[in-house]
């Protein structure tokens, strides 16, 4: 019907019809409510003339009843208060007439009526003159009874008149008041045939203007509201559909267009973007290699340097032994260096297992765990170790007794031991190690103070890496904290290091989850992003 148009084309069709509907509707109201209020008008005149009609009538009907005619020749004296009644109820009749005349519009309408008052006028003159006379003392003398006798029949003939001039005006103004009620009738019908069809077609127009609105509007609105939900979601591959023919589809064509033009865009990103990552993938990988590779060389060079220097010293002396013959202390320097040999060897193999515990990934299974007695246990282990001597470790349970966390016991230990021992290393002889529980945000808390060294910023933010070590004894390998690491974000926990400053002591906060993770022990690991750990190539 509307193809092609603009929507303010449009909305102006639908403006002016609504207009047009609402003009016929507000004229047939108006045309009903002016008929209503003249008819109103006319009828309460018509009805204040009827009134005073009605009491000029009932003056007349004194008058010409047929006592009254009986009396016209015996008494007509009696008929004078009468008379008089009438020419007064005669006169409020026509100021009523009077008034009627001036706010009516056609002043025609109650010629008949001034013509009937007239003559009533008239009639009741005629009357009085003809009482008058019969009351004259002339009439009275005996010897003219003929003179009496006209009068008498002619003043029957003017009552005769009244009487039928008065049911004549009563009779109009009956006949005024059904003509306006008729006039009324029809005006009301007419009213109603222009209201009842305008509304019909209004309505029926608003609820085409309505589906037309639907189809030219709503419609194209909701599919484009559609289709960008759809493209939110991530769906690129959407277009909108839109025939209106209107802004609606010019604006659905741009849209499409546009979507066409990001999704070559997107796709030529996510290439360039998958081969960016394999890139990085590799970069990574080879950076990690790289770095493991200088660790266990760093770590490794020195206890080889020292199984050379002590190998080179064995063949010095066995040289020397060859020339000169055995001495009296070659025992003892063989039993040294060799011991030196065996000891750096035992330390290439620390290194090498703790790499090997670092680099296996397998999970193991997990059980509600006693967290103050876990820890307590090893407090007690820890107390015999040479490091523990001069320093003190105290446990603080009392706002969380009974405090349980979802873990692997073993694993925990291994942790708990590490942070332990790591503090202990920290301080000098009457260093205290503080360790609190407690719970938040629906975890288990475990809280290592010391107050030993301290760290700086260099230190926190390295702290979790392989092989950073500041250890004040030189004999740590620098994956105790790694593997410490490890451990709680396999747990699907966390695990914070905070310093004041060098000298001012250190703090470990580990969180540990109390309820078993949806994802499982395999997931675990992976669902804690809250610290980044790190990364050894396989």
């Amino acid at each position: 019907m509307a193809r092609g148009w603009r929507i303010q084309h449009k909305l102006l069709l639908g403006v002016v019809l609504t207009v047009c509907v609402l003009g016929l509707v507000l004229a047939g109201t108006l045309r009903g409510l002016w008929s209503y209020y003249q008819t109103v008008n006319d009828v309460r005149g018509k009805l204040g003339e009827l009134k005073s009609a009605e009491q000029l009538r009932g003056a007349l009907a004194r008058l010409v009843s047929p006592n009254s005619m009986t009396r016209l020749a015996d008494a007509p004296d009696r008929l004078l208060e009468p008379l008089n009644q009438a020419k007064t109820r005669l006169r409020e009749y026509s100021t009523e007439l009077d008034e009627l005349a001036s706010g009516s519009p056609d002043p025609r309408d109650l010629v008949l009526e001034r013509e009937l008052a007239g003559a009533l006028n008239k009639d009741l003159q005629a009357l009085e003159i003809a009482l008058n006379t019969l009351l004259a003392p002339r009439l009275q003398t005996p010897g003219e009874p003929s003179g009496r006798d006209a009068y008498i029949v002619a003043a029957q003939a003017i009552c005769e008149r009244l009487d039928r001039d008065s049911r004549d005006l009563r009779d109009k103004i009956h006949e005024d008041l059904d003509r306006h009620i008729n006039v009324s009738r029809r005006n009301y019908q007419v009213s109603l045939w222009i209201i009842v069809p305008a509304s019909t077609i209004g309505l029926l127009l608003m609820m085409g203007l309505m589906r037309a609105f639907y189809g030219w509007v709503f419609n194209p609105i909701r599919d484009l509201r559609e289709g960008v939900s759809r493209i939110g979601e991530g769906h690129l591959d959407v277009r909108v559909k839109v025939d209106s023919g209107d802004e609606m589809e010019e604006l659905a064509s741009a849209f499409n267009a546009m979507m066409a033009r990001l999704q070559e865009h997107s796709t030529g990103l996510e290439r360039q973007v998958a081969e960016r990552s394999r890139q990085l993938v590799r970069s990574e990988r080879l950076a990690s290699v790289g770095f493991l590779a200088a660790g266990v060389a760093h770590e490794i060079n020195n206890p080889l340097a020292s199984i050379a220097f002590c190998a080179e010293a064995l063949e010095s002396r066995l040289r020397q032994r060859q020339a000169k013959g055995p001495g009296p202390d070659d025992a003892e320097i063989f039993s040294r260096y060799l011991a030196m040999i065996q000891e750096e060897a035992f330390r290439c193999k620390n290194i090498t297992e703790k790499l090997l515990a670092f680099s296996r990934g397998g999970e193991k299974a997990r059980e509600r765990t006693d967290l103050p007695k876990l820890i307590q246990a090893v407090l007690d282990s820890a107390q015999h170790l040479p490091v523990s001597r001069g320093k003190r470790m105290e446990l603080d349970t009392h706002s969380a007794a009974g405090l349980t966390a979802w873990t692997n016991p073993e694993e925990i230990k291994q942790v708990v031991l590490n942070l332990v021992v790591n503090g202990l290393e920290s301080m000098d002889d009457g260093g205290v190690l503080t360790i609190r529980l407690g719970s938040e945000r629906g975890m288990a808390r475990i809280d290592f103070e010391d107050t030993g060294c301290g760290m700086d910023q260099t230190t926190l933010e390295n702290i979790f890496e392989p092989f950073f070590t500041r250890n004040r004894t030189g004999s740590g390998t620098g994956l105790g904290l790694t593997i410490t690491h490890r451990i709680i974000q396999q747990h699907g926990g966390e695990i914070e290091a905070d310093s004041a400053g060098p000298g001012k002591g250190s703090r470990f906060v580990v969180r540990l989850p109390r309820q078993a993770l949806e994802g499982g022990p395999a997931q675990n690991g992976q669902n804690n992003q809250n610290f980044k750990g790190p990364r050894l190539a396989a």
